[in-house]
Parts: C-alpha cells; structure tokens; sequence
C-alpha cells in the first residue's frame, strides 16, 4: 500500500515559461490587492477583538503559504468575515493566545483533509445550507460593528439577542462617528468601479479620514476613535514565534470551534477557487489547496495570528488586476508587510468608524439577501433548511447552526429518496425498457410472484419491503424481487433482504433476485447474502428468473423436502 501524501503546489506548474510580461502583471496585481487586504485585515482583526496588527500579520504569513504552497493559480488568502461571528467568542473567552490556539487545531484538520483527499467532499454540502450560513454570518458581522460605527462608549454583549435588547434598552451614538462612518460607506459603495480597477475605493477612504483625523484634530473635538486612541497605532515589525499559552482544558474547549472553522474554511476556499477557476478558465487542486491552507493556519496560530483562509473578493481583485500565476498573492503579501513597516505611523490616525465602514459594505455584498425572495420558488424542503441555516447562525453558536442545518438537510434528503423508491407487485412493462425485462406476453409459473424494487433501499426505504409483503397476505411459493432498477442498497436494506430470506426458508420457500447491479450485486457478496441464497437464485434478467422458478417448482414436486 501507498501511504505517501502526494504534494505538488501549483506555482511549481505555473513558473515554467514564467516570462517577464507575466511577472509584470503579476506584481501590479499583487501590489493593488495587498493595497485593498490591508484595510481589511485590519478592520477583520479588530471585529475578532485582536490588535489591529494581528491581521495584518495573518495575511502576510497566511497569504504567502497559500499562493507558495496551493492547488489554486490565483487564490489569495487572509482573515475572513465568515470567520469574525466565531472568532469574538472565543476571544472573549480565552483571549488572543485562544484565537491563535484555534487557527493550529483548524490547520492541522485542513491539512489533514487534503493528505486524505476528502476535498471533493466539500462539494456535497446542499447549497441552501452554504448561502443561509452566508447570509447569517453577514447579519453578525453587521452586528459586529455597531459600535464602532455608531460611536457607543459602552461594550455591547457578544451575542445577537442580546446585544439587541441592549440597544434598546439605551441608544445614545456619537453623531459626528455616525456622520464619518456613513460618509465613509457611501463613498466605498459607490465607488466607480473603472476607477477602482486603479485606485481602490477602501484606500482612499481611509487615508481621507486619516488626513481629516490628524488635521483636523476630530478625536479631541468630536470623541472619534482612532488606531491611535484604542490601540496605540502599529508595530513596524513581525512577531516572534511562540506557541499559545493554554491549558489542556482550553485546548480541549477550543476543539468543537476550530472544527467549525475548519470546515467554514475549507467550505470558503474551495469555492473561491471553484469561482477563480471560471474567471480563468483553469483548474485547481482541492487537496492541494485544503493541505496548503492547513500549513497557512498553522503558521499563523505560531505567529500569534488568526485563522486564515482563500478569500472570494480579493482573489477576485486579483485576477480582474491581470494576476495570472502565484506570484501575484505573493506580491500581495510582501506589499502587506511593506505596507505594515513603512505605513505604520500614517495608520494610527485612522478612524474606527472608517475601519467599521469597510466591513459595513463587506458585510452588505457578502449577505445572500436575493435567496430570501427566490425562496419562494424554491422546494419547502430547501426553503426550511435555508431559514434553519441563517435563523440559528443569527440566534445561536456557528457549529449548531451548521449541525443542525446539515442534519435537517440530511433529513429531507432521505425523505425524498424514501419516497421514490418503491415495491410493487410487477406489472405488464416495467420502467426498464429492455425487452427481456418486460413481463408482457411471458408466463408466470403458478405459486411464483414477481414484485419490483426500484429507487434506494436503504434505511430510509427498507421497510417498504416487509410492509408491501405483510399486506399481501401469505408469502408465494416463490418470489422473485425485480432489484434492476435499485442503484444502492446499505445495511439496512441487507438485512431486510436477509430477514425475508430467513422468512422465506423457514416456510420451505425461494427467493430469486432478478438483475442487480453492480454497487447492490458487490454489497450482496460482500455480506455473504449470494452465497447462502446460492448464485442460481440470483439470475441476470427476468426470462432465466422464471425458468429458475419452473425448475425450483419441479424440484419441490420430486422432492419436497428439500427442493435443492
């Protein structure tokens, strides 16, 4: 057995004829997105509860392993929103060495996921699940920056509810932030999109409200915020590596969360890079890329950072800016630490209101808000695990709302397979059109009935079964289960099949399966069932089932005791 994990980054295909025009291109891409992650790093840091710095420091470490290491050409990783709902939690309960502790539990499970090739995987979450979460987690983050839009002098409570009830309990914003964040949202919002191929709308945001800040003296005149104020500004500088100082019963506290932001950010990266593939025309690695950001998180939780993952506006802005090859995310995360080192002064004099404005509009883009209307043509089904996904994410912790959303999916998903599976006594044609498996014109020997079994019996469906038997009264001398049309069977259906076996044999009687296929044939064998029912009696197609039956019939005539 092979037990080597295969690794291969994709810059190790994409560098061969790298020519200077790609470079080029690549690093103008790269400067203009690190330009744009800068402000959300840090505005993503500071709603997780950590310094300002710690973002930035997320993205250049996580951004610079995942475009080195990963399966993508153009992915560009760093601090999420999705993650900020989870992230101030955990802050709030075991601090900054938490949030790093739990970014290396998450990248240890995401490495783990690509060395076993359970990216594919992904793929099989339902689609209302991802955009309900989607949408919730814009909700919190909103809910998030209410503060520091709004100027409250007062810490609001972490949770939703809560932090509601305490708004209305007393609402009393510092206008003039108010006044600052708005125009600040306005001004990202609509800002013209040829213009902000060029320029970013976020930069010149924010170095407008630094300038206005710093010369204009508005923290003293007015009670806004800045880095400065809260923070002290910027260290020009990377940290030291070190590892979390937790105990063993934080790190076991902080398991069910980093699963939960594993799984988020596998979720978010590979469809970033499904989205990255189609703007390209290119295709990715999942496992690759899973392993890739499991090294990202880890290297990032020893820096004391946060957990990290592929970003869809970014990776976006880098492939409309001409980044073509990895290059460019790793331009993106030297222009960051660049950006960090020379910058820092400058930043202290920034507004919180200002930072708060870019996750406004963030948060705005991010949220699913059309699925709520189209909702309504959706299936009932769908329609309740969408509401189920977004209302617990808003209302309660992340990995309930993706347990609970998952395990309702899950729920009507078997139902809906319950349902078209069927056992019927057979007819005259049979769903298969193969003219050897029609009924019409042929002759059913007497004591023998033919039932068809059709859709997936599994636990959801066996019980059809026996139930469709018992109602036909006393079991036939010989009864042949048309399975041609059953694709999957599981160990429910097994034993089904195995207790009417027993059933049968106890009252001197045969069953004949009829035409399985490959997957329930395999499972059959596997579980020993062909062999005690005996290969004969399991026959290819519907004319060699009877002639079987005619044969047991005689036996049964010359030898009643044993028709073998």
């Amino acid at each position: 057995m092979n037990l080597s994990i295969p690794f291969r980054p994709k810059v190790l295909d994409t560098l061969k004829g790298y020519r200077r025009e790609g470079l080029w291109a690549d690093v103008l891409a790269g400067v203009t997105v690190g330009i744009v992650a800068l402000p959300l790093a840090i505005a993503l840091s500071i709603a997780s509860g950590l310094r300002p710095e710690s973002g930035v420091y997320t993205a250049v470490i996580g951004g610079l392993l995942i475009s080195l290491l990963g399966g993508s050409r153009v992915q560009i990783g760093g601090p999420a929103g999705a993650f900020v709902p989870l992230l101030l939690p955990i802050f709030l309960t075991h601090g900054a060495a938490g949030l790093a502790g739990c970014a290396l539990i998450a990248g240890l499970i995401l490495f783990i996921l690509g060395a076993t090739r359970m990216g594919g995987l992904i793929k099989y979450i339902p689609f209302p699940v991802v955009t309900g979460f989607t949408s919730g987690i814009a909700l919190l983050i909103l809910s998030t920056q209410i503060g520091d839009f709004l100027g409250l002098e007062r810490a609001l409570p972490g949770d939703f509810l809560q932090k509601i009830r305490a708004l209305a309990g007393g609402f009393h914003p510092n206008w003039p932030t108010v006044l600052l964040g708005s125009i600040a949202a306005v001004l990202i919002w609509f800002w013209p999109a040829k213009l902000g191929r060029r320029v970013p709308g976020t930069i010149v945001v924010l170095v407008l409200a630094a300038l206005v800040s710093k010369f204009a003296v508005l923290p003293a005149r007015c009670g806004i915020a800045t880095l400065g104020t809260v923070f002290g500004g910027l260290p020009q500088n990377l940290p030291v590596p070190h590892w979390p100082a937790l105990t063993f019963d934080q790190w076991r506290a902080l398991l069910p969360a980093a699963m939960t932001v594993a799984v988020l950010g596998a979720i978010e990266s590979l469809l970033c890079a499904v989205v990255a593939d189609g703007m390209i025309d290119d295709r990715h690695d999942s496992n690759q890329e899973l392993m890739a950001q499991g090294i990202a998180n880890l290297a990032s939780g020893f820096f004391g950072g946060m957990p990290v993952t592929g970003v869809l506006a970014r990776t976006a802005t880098n492939v409309r800016h001409g980044g073509r090859t990895p290059v460019a995310g790793m331009i993106h995360a030297l222009t960051l630490l660049v950006l960090l080192l020379v910058a820092a002064p400058l930043l202290k004099h920034v507004p919180l209101a200002a930072l708060s404005a870019v996750l406004v509009v963030v948060a705005v883009r991010m949220g699913e808000w059309h699925q709520f209307t189209r909702m309504r043509r959706w299936p009932k089904s769908d329609a309740a695990v969408f509401l189920c996904a977004f209302v617990l994410t808003v209302v309660t912790e992340l990995p309930t709302a993706v347990g609970a959303s998952l395990v309702l999916a899950s729920a009507f998903l078997v139902k809906r397979l319950s349902d078209i599976a069927e056992v019927q006594v057979e007819g005259d044609v049979s769903q298969a059109n193969a003219a050897g498996q029609q009924t019409k014109g042929r002759v059913i020997p007497e004591g023998v009935l033919v039932y068809r079994v059709s859709g997936a019996l599994f636990f959801g469906a066996a019980d059809k079964l026996e139930t469709v038997l018992r109602r036909a009264g006393e079991l036939p001398e010989v009864l042949i289960l048309r399975v041609r049309d059953v694709l999957v069977i599981d160990a429910t259906g097994l034993e089904a099949l195995e207790d009417l076996m027993e059933k049968l044999r106890r009252q001197k009687k045969d069953l004949i399966l009829c035409g399985p296929h490959s997957q329930p044939m395999f499972a059959l064998t596997r579980a020993g069932l062909v062999e005690r029912l005996g290969l004969d009696n399991v026959c290819a197609d519907l004319d060699h089932s009877l002639e079987r039956a005619r044969l047991l019939g005689e036996l049964k005539k010359t030898d009643p005791v044993s028709p073998e």
